[in-house]
């Protein structure tokens, strides 16, 4: 009775995919995430940008408090309390290098230009911000 039981686990057939339904499986989620890759490129573009978008409204209430107390806009970022994160062409987290392109005793302007090509196309992204605080994306990525 002892062996007919232990012969019979050994010779039941257990229910389970084979290598090919889980080589078949992968290959189709592949061609299924290659077919998306490039509609979640702009996506990514987009929430890259945000870090521009942040940082220069983050100059613009540096540049506004230090206009307020010195009666004009400076073209220096140290001079005002910016600093950059480093950019990930050397080894930091950063996509952008910021600078103020222009600077007088009533207006200035900020620049962030993406130290990286987001969609491989040979276009860098570059925003721009005023004293009045109106952002704009000069060359879109």
């Amino acid at each position: 009775m002892f062996f007919r039981k232990l012969y019979a686990a050994k010779t039941k057939k257990v229910n389970a995919f084979t290598m090919m339904d889980a080589l078949v499986t992968m290959a189709i989620v592949g061609i299924l995430v290659l077919l998306a890759l490039p509609k979640f490129l702009t996506v990514i573009t987009k929430a890259k940008s945000t870090e521009a978008q942040i940082n220069l409204g983050h100059i613009h209430t540096l540049e506004a408090t230090y206009g307020m107390i010195n009666s004009k806009y400076s073209s220096n970022l140290t001079e005002i309390g910016f600093e950059a994160n480093k950019l990930v062409t050397e080894g930091g987290n950063a996509n952008y290098r910021y600078e103020i392109s222009s600077a007088a005793a009533t207006s200035f302007k900020a620049r962030a230009t993406a130290v990286v090509d987001f969609d491989n196309d040979g276009t860098f992204n570059v925003w721009e911000i005023d004293q009045d605080k109106k952002l704009t994306e000069v060359t879109p990525d």
